[in-house]
């Protein structure tokens, strides 16, 4: 590939750059793969949680990969006013977990939990649309200390999912703590530590795939592994609108799910700030204001076809300064194989059939590395002259713990706050900005820009 200044000279920027197809699609799937394991995390997650059968987590699965590789379509290639034409994957954030496991349990789980959801994700979508402009310009309230405390807190608070799949389901399950599913959950880990250890590049960056497949082949070979369902599965379904009914629509669920969306678009602000830095291209406000149009975009399309709010996947921006490649058609490419495998059910009821104790060495892992990367955005923080900045954060984080360790700390609270008042994450999210307001105030607009990017490359650092 033509170095960057030979691109330059040419009048086509790398980012822009076509490569043969054939290269494009080998690394397509590689980013496809980088994100694979946390792509699909959220449906099992949320699925579990509601207690859907599996036939309709298979489905979740499907449809997420679906439309993850129509709204990277969107944001990398650039459509009309939305797409910021950078090398981005979009995949469901986690960010999203706590706040809509609040909702599915508010409405009593199963298909109407998923409704309530599915309305305030399709609100929400349309409400990040509409005020991208105005978000843009919302970095000074979330400095590297908010938002590595919100980061932090949101790996905390999906450990526990991780440490119960491990175990082998909620607590009260039967196999719950079964040595089986704990020495494979063991395995799991062990095989991602041994794989990032030893090897380096391609293999490296998919360890918790490669993991996965490990415990899934053994726990395929104690007999562990149900694939009921399977044959009745078709081979190819397109995705279709509203799968599971119409959306039940709450305006506080709502507005609690655009809670969400700010801060999840200003994460993405810092991500496509440091994607500019690492693809030698300018991001100017009108980029930014089209890129987080499409984090709204993104998670109105979710809503409309069976799944969640979207982001950008950092480990797809670590990716492009790992390998070098800046070409967005590279992640055209992703896109393409994203949006084609969610056209085929049964490969998402093979995904539905790996055992939670399987996804519990990885989800320890994944969700460990969410709290990671929170602390190393707030290694960035200054605490030696501002000795405010230790309060913000642990004050924050005491109270993104409330409904971890006490959860009917809010039991005599109107119903209609659940889902905020039992998600640990936005009661982080708010405490973590009102704090910075209240001790630090607001930074211009080009410090906060600079801090944004700064706070990104230490996310995507190791």
């Amino acid at each position: 590939m033509a170095t960057l200044n030979e691109a330059i000279v040419r009048g086509v920027h790398p980012v822009d750059q076509v490569l043969p197809s054939g290269k494009l699609f080998v690394l397509g799937l590689q980013h496809v793969l980088v994100m694979y394991a946390g792509a699909v995390a959220v449906p099992l997650i949320l699925g579990g949680a509601l207690k859907l059968p599996k036939d309709q987590i298979a489905l979740l699965i499907n449809a997420d990969l679906f439309a993850c590789g129509v709204v990277t379509l969107i944001q990398a290639l650039g459509i009309w006013k939305f797409g910021i034409r950078l090398p981005v994957m979009m995949g469901v954030t986690f960010a999203s977990v706590g706040p809509m496991l609040a909702m599915g349990a508010a409405a009593g789980g199963g298909t109407p939990g998923l409704l309530l959801i599915y309305g305030s994700v399709i609100g929400a979508g349309i409400i990040g649309i509409l005020i991208a402009p105005l978000v843009s310009r919302m970095l000074p309230l979330f400095p590297p200390v908010v938002t590595g405390t919100i980061i932090a807190v949101i790996g905390i608070t999906l450990m526990r999912v991780g440490i119960n799949w491990a175990a082998g389901g909620p607590p009260n399950s039967p196999s719950h703590g079964d040595p089986f599913n704990l020495g494979v959950a063991l395995v799991v880990l062990v095989s991602i530590l041994l794989i990032v250890k030893f090897f380096r590049g391609f293999l490296g960056n998919i360890a918790v795939l490669m993991g996965i497949i490990i415990g899934f082949v053994i726990a395929l070979a104690a007999g562990k592994v149900s694939f009921a369902g399977l044959e009745e599965a078709s081979w190819f379904a397109v995705i279709k609108p509203f799968q599971f009914g119409m959306p039940q629509f709450d305006l506080f669920s709502i507005l609690t799910m655009t809670l969400v969306m700010i801060v999840v678009m200003i994460e993405s602000t810092g991500m496509f700030l440091a994607l500019g830095e690492l693809t030698d291209k300018k991001i100017t406000q009108d980029d930014l204001t089209r890129g987080l149009r499409t984090d709204g975009l993104g998670t109105l399309i979710g809503g409309i076809f069976n799944t969640f709010p979207y982001t950008s996947f950092s480990q797809n921006v670590g990716l492009v300064g790992v390998t070098g490649i800046r070409s967005r058609w590279v992640c055209v490419a992703g896109g393409i194989i994203l949006l084609a495998f969610g056209l085929f059910p049964k490969m998402g009821h093979v995904v539905a059939s790996v055992p939670q104790f399987v996804l519990g060495g990885a989800g320890i892992v994944m969700f460990g590395m969410v709290a990671a990367t929170g602390i190393r955005i707030l290694s960035s923080v200054d605490y030696k002259s501002n000795p405010a900045n230790p309060y913000i954060i642990a004050i924050s984080i005491g109270f993104g713990m409330i409904p971890l360790v006490a959860g009917n700390f809010f039991q005599h609270m109107p119903k209609a706050l659940a889902p905020l008042l039992h998600s640990g994450i936005l009661l982080a999210s708010i405490a973590a900005v009102v704090l910075n307001l209240y001790f630090n105030g607001t930074k211009s607009a080009a410090q906060a820009r600079r801090e944004a990017a700064e706070g990104a490359h230490h996310a995507e650092a190791g």
